[in-house]
């Protein structure tokens, strides 16, 4: 399947300042996946050392990890001598060995010639272990489940995507393309961006299917908390875990640690947010009470919301009827929109907006995300239905003036004054339909 970040890797390729990669990414997004298309593709040899599927690999790197050596016993173990010349070297699930991690290091430092990617399914959960980490040695790259643009690819809608992703100005789509696009953005908030879950609904169009895969890949994450957590952590982190689509499903979705267990407090569960973090199976926006830059200045970061990596997993988590599809508009309305506020904050996470921001007010208004293009902060408001509301947004105007303010909804493409409402499918596409402001 084509993934946007492709071009990332070509870029990483031909860089003058290349380091090894490390690309980091929750399990299952496609990681394996892309960098084996990327190897087999743009170069002449490509080696790959998986340390989950084959344990036994720890041992090339035990003792000595200088390079030279490293280099030697790959090279013996797959009976052909590795030279540097268009060769890319692949440590897959490197997490299992914590001194593949270190390596990376020597590798940079003594033998930068060679193209190497390592890749992980809980390399932010590593990183911030007390093993050998190799900072400023490494590139990062930040993989995410497909977003609607890759969904539309997925299915062969390339004219589609590439129209959405290219719109500049804010004028209505004709109303045939639009209720399209619709129809696509509400199959995809069913199946979500995971790829094999997409493959199998490509494949088979079977939503019982869909469901089922979808819950495989819950299931192992789940087993993932007990494998890389102690008993006790364990335990808390399916308790937040399993808390999170219930939270999202609430009028006001602010993460509350007492709905996770009775009564308890952030010294109980703060390290659990930070793995779940740490392991790309959450996305954090904080609360900003004064809109001003630098906005990490203005955050209170003990307030936040906690949204899921994939809309299709948060929908299986809260068992969302397959039959929700035969009628897609409930899905704009089930659970106060968390699947569609939930879809935004992937979008733009995705774009590489992290952290992301919100905004509350005394008087109990709030703005879903607070984003930044250049020196100034636009207030976007996410719509579920397709309510012509528009008072928190006002609320933030009268206080704040910004040049313009925005609101995304199932709607077309429209603007009233200082006022733009777009298409929840042109989310990607945020920054791009920002008007210049005026002089």
């Amino acid at each position: 399947m084509k993934r946007l970040i492709y071009n990332r890797l070509i870029e990483w390729k031909n860089s003058t300042n290349r380091k090894p990669l490390l690309l980091q990414g929750a399990r299952q997004v496609g990681k394996t996946y892309l960098v084996n298309e990327f190897g087999k593709k743009e170069y002449t040899d490509f080696i790959t050392l998986n340390f989950e599927e084959n344990p036994g690999l720890k041992t090339l790197f035990a003792g000595d990890l200088s390079p030279q050596t490293i280099l030697e016993n790959i090279s013996i173990y797959i009976g052909k001598k590795i030279t540097s010349e268009n060769t890319l070297l692949f440590f897959d699930e490197i997490q299992i060995v914590p001194e593949v991690l270190t390596s990376l290091k020597y590798f940079y430092e003594k033998a930068p010639e060679y193209h190497i990617i390592a890749a992980g399914s809980l390399l932010g959960v590593s990183i911030g272990k007390p093993t050998s980490f190799p900072v400023g040695k490494v590139n990062f790259l930040t993989m995410y489940p497909m977003n609607f643009t890759e969904f539309l690819w997925a299915l062969e809608e390339t004219f589609l995507a590439e129209k959405i992703s290219t719109i500049k100005k804010i004028k209505p789509l004709p109303d045939i393309i639009h209720e399209k696009i619709i129809k696509l953005y509400k199959q995809y908030l069913f199946t979500g961006g995971m790829p094999e879950v997409l493959q199998k609904y490509i494949d088979t169009k079977d939503i019982a299917l869909v469901r089922h895969t979808q819950n495989e890949i819950l299931e192992a994450c789940k087993r993932d908390f007990s494998k890389y957590n102690d008993k006790t952590q364990a335990l808390k982190t399916a308790e937040v875990w399993q808390s999170i689509p219930f939270q999202l499903a609430r009028e006001n979705k602010k993460f509350k640690y007492s709905d996770v267990r009775k009564k308890a407090r952030a010294s109980t569960f703060e390290s659990t947010i930070e793995w779940l973090k740490g392991a790309g199976l959450i996305h954090l926006a904080y609360n900003v009470t004064t809109p001003k830059l630098p906005l990490p200045g203005y955050t209170d970061y003990s307030k936040f919301k906690v949204y899921m990596p994939d809309a299709g997993l948060l929908g299986a988590m809260l068992n969302l009827p397959s039959s929700t599809i035969m009628s897609p508009d409930d899905i704009f309305r089930e659970y106060n929109g968390a699947f569609i506020e939930n879809f935004v904050a992937q979008e733009l996470t995705a774009q590489g907006i992290s952290p992301l921001f919100y905004w509350t007010s005394k008087s109990d208004a709030e703005v879903d995300f607070l984003l930044q293009k250049e020196n100034r902060i636009y207030p976007l408001e996410v719509k579920s239905g397709t309510s012509l509301k528009l008072k928190s947004l006002r609320s933030y105007a009268d206080k704040y003036h910004p040049d313009h303010i925005f609101r995304a909804s199932s709607r077309n493409f429209t603007q009233s004054g200082n006022f733009v409402n777009i298409p929840l499918y042109s989310i990607y596409n945020f920054m791009n339909l920002i008007p210049q402001p005026e002089k």
